[in-house]
């Protein structure tokens, strides 16, 4: 059993004593306050407060024992202690009285205890019937715990508290086998306490009647103040609207003699006013009789003139119709243009194969002479370079005397071929033409294909970014298509550039144009049709951002070079291992004629192609990095097997088989146009790798497509 002090300070004990029944509840009788009271004793700051708001605060008690019965002399050993524990808590609550007693007789202030009187006065506890040692040590404990917690009264002014002993002197310690006259203890002290309560809520009656009468003498005082500041409102009023009143009027008198001074000053003006226009009038009457005789002649003017305008009209009329007649012989050849430019394209091959040999970078070996050739074309060494000879020398082939094998020759045949020396203006001077095909209404898919390292990345983005002369293929066709679109904006075309730029990483497509929060969620986006029934591709969960000029596109390209995964191989130090895609929707309109065209224009740097032993870099990423070549070289084995199945007709073109191929199956077949640059490394040790890329960029070039088709309404 512990007591408790609760908040409103009455001791409790819970449990139940040794008979079952509970324990009695000892409570100090308070009486209530009303809020107007209580906030005139927080203002008084009296120190009774600051003694009772001490003896309030909730402290542990002594918790009794709960081994009950004892033997003899180990329960005279414990009822020491427990007196010896109890001995500070006595020494406390001396001191609180004496502190009061102190505070009282200086301040004279009403005291508000916390625990409310309920029904006239609290019945004293009864005493627990006597069930032997166990319940009496029990009872003696729980009457110690208690003399911890009272609130020490308030004495009146002049008068000392009334000590807990009546004798004056301490009393004696009584052992601790009287539990019957420790409880007679308690009990005196009890009943002094309660006298002490009464004698409390006798002053607290009186100062509620000296605060009621304080109240009412300051509700009268307040009454008659507003009454007195009202009357000296009212007459200050009066004084300030009098002077206002004698301002008014002096500001009057003074306008009043300022106007008319003006007045007299006006009519001087009037006077020498009127004279001048005498002589103005005179005046005009003279330009009169001169504007009379120049209307006249300008009258026959006129007459000459209204003839010379009719003649101009018919003049008009007629440019007007020879201006249409020449539209529509413009629009005629811009059609023709367009036509014949995809005669051109489609002799030059709806397929194209270019071969790009990039430079040999500083810190890598200088190849061995003759390692790479490049015969010159048919018309001589002015001739575009077509052809490309690697030789290999196989240091594992001999002949049977023991003499090295001679190297071995391999010729491959391209559409054009770019030694190490060509830039990239030169690269994109060859496929102007066809990208400006898209503008035109005929899908084009443009592909770097390699092995890793080759600069596959160099050609479609090109390099550090601001070097106008290492821009790569995706900024130049931009500012290409926005140049001859605002030259056919002068023909009455409208043009749409609508830009998006995925990744496609182990058959996963992302977004490299995420921002913010959206980063990381490319594994959400989907290739789905854009309708029912529409043969549109679309990313879901893909920016597409309308783009209208060059400074948007090195925005976007910058955001997606950051997003795009690249991994360290070892063939290179920063290898793509991602297909990424760009697209550009082109849409076109002439509002005069009713004719409108649309195509994509995919930009597609493929990841890099390389077998497994060469390409993979020691580490704990080894596993990661084998999933990564597989997936790469299962779709690049798939768009080898797309393209063949479109040259040879086939019924069934496998574009599901990697994400890839069915992202851009509507670019791939049908009437679009499609050029494939291979990029191959200069250096001997990687010549294994750069057959393999020229092997299958060969049979690429075999493959012929049908005629193109213009996407047009």
């Amino acid at each position: 059993m512990e007591p408790q002090v609760s908040r409103a300070g009455v001791v409790s004990c819970r449990g139940s004593g040794a008979d079952g029944r509970p324990p009695p509840v000892l409570t100090s009788p308070t009486p209530a306050y009303s809020e107007d009271e209580v906030s005139f004793f927080s203002q008084q700051r009296s120190p009774l407060l600051e003694v009772k708001g001490n003896l309030e605060l909730k402290r542990p008690l002594v918790k009794a024992p709960s081994r009950l019965p004892l033997s003899g002399s180990r329960c005279k050993r414990r009822l020491d202690q427990m007196e010896d524990v109890l001995e500070p808590e006595k020494k406390r609550t001396r001191g609180l009285s004496t502190a009061t007693k102190f505070a009282t007789s200086h301040h004279r202030a009403p005291v508000v205890t916390t625990v409310p009187q309920t029904q006239g006065q609290t019945a004293a506890p009864k005493a627990p019937r006597k069930t032997g040692p166990r319940c009496s040590t029990a009872v003696a404990t729980v009457l110690k715990s208690q003399k911890a917690v009272p609130a020490a009264p308030a004495q009146k002014p002049g008068t000392a508290a009334a000590p807990p002993n009546l004798g004056g002197k301490k009393p004696s310690k009584r052992p601790g086998w009287d539990l019957k006259g420790q409880l007679c203890d308690l009990n005196a002290e009890l009943k002094c306490y309660r006298e002490r309560t009464q004698t409390l809520d006798q002053e607290n009656q009186q100062l509620r009647d000296q605060l009621r009468e304080a109240q009412q003498q300051a509700t009268a005082l307040g009454a008659e103040r507003r009454t007195l500041e009202g009357e000296l409102a009212r007459v200050r009023a009066q004084a300030e609207q009098g002077q206002q009143e004698l301002g008014n009027l002096s500001a009057r008198v003074l306008e009043l003699e300022e106007r008319l001074g003006t007045q007299e000053g006006l009519v001087q003006e009037l006077q020498k006013e009127q004279l001048g226009l005498q002589a103005e009038r005179r005046e005009l009457a003279t330009r009169l009789e001169e504007q009379e005789r120049r209307l006249q002649t300008s009258e026959a003017a006129l007459a000459g003139s209204q003839a010379e305008v009719a003649s101009l009209r018919q003049e008009a009329a007629a440019q007007a119709t020879l201006l249409a007649e020449r539209g529509e012989r413009l629009h005629g050849l811009e059609m023709e243009r367009r036509r014949l430019h995809n005669q051109l394209q489609e002799l030059k091959g709806n397929i194209r194969v270019f071969c790009r040999v990039r430079p040999v970078l500083p810190g890598e070996p200088t190849p061995p002479p003759g390692f790479l050739l490049f015969p010159s074309g048919p018309a001589g060494p002015s001739d575009p370079p077509t052809h490309l000879s690697v030789l290999r020398c196989d240091e594992r082939r001999g002949t049977l005397s023991g003499v090295p094998a001679p190297p071995t020759r391999h010729d491959f045949s391209f559409d054009r071929v770019f030694p190490p020396g060509s830039g990239q203006d030169e690269v994109f001077e060859e496929i102007a033409m066809l990208v400006q095909s898209a503008l035109d209404g005929y899908p084009v898919c443009i592909f770097a294909y390699g092995q890793t390292g080759s600069g596959k990345t160099f050609t479609m983005e090109g390099g550090p970014a601001g070097d106008p002369q290492v821009e790569g293929l995706i900024p130049r066709a931009l500012r290409h298509l926005f140049s001859i679109a605002h030259e056919l904006s002068g023909q009455g075309w409208t043009y749409n550039f609508v830009a998006s730029y995925v990744e496609i990483y182990n058959e996963t497509v992302r977004d490299l144009l995420a921002t913010g929060t959206r980063k990381g969620q490319g594994g959400e986006c989907e290739i789905r049709r854009a309708g029912p029934g529409s043969e549109e591709l679309t990313v879901t969960n893909a920016r597409y951002v309308p783009v209208s000029c060059e400074k948007e596109v090195e925005t976007l390209l910058l955001l997606a070079r950051q997003n795009r995964a690249v991994a360290r191989t070892a063939q290179n130090e920063r290898s793509s291992r991602s297909h990424s895609v760009f697209q550009l929707q082109i849409s076109g309109e002439h509002a005069g004629r009713g004719v409108q065209c649309a195509a994509p224009l995919n930009l597609v740097d493929l990841a890099g192609s390389e077998r497994l032993d060469p390409g993979l870099a020691l580490g704990p990423g080894e596993r990661e990095r084998l999933r990564e070549t597989q997936a790469i070289n299962s779709s690049l084995s798939t768009l080898g097997l797309v393209i063949m199945a479109l040259s040879n007709k086939e019924s069934h073109v496998p574009y599901r088989n990697s994400k890839l191929t069915y992202l851009l199956q509507n670019s791939l077949g049908g009437s679009a146009k499609m050029l494939m640059f291979v990029n191959i490394s200069p250096l001997e040790e990687n010549v294994s790798e750069s057959l393999n890329s020229l092997r299958f960029a060969s049979k690429v070039n075999q493959c012929v497509i049908g005629t193109a088709q213009a996407n047009r309404k």
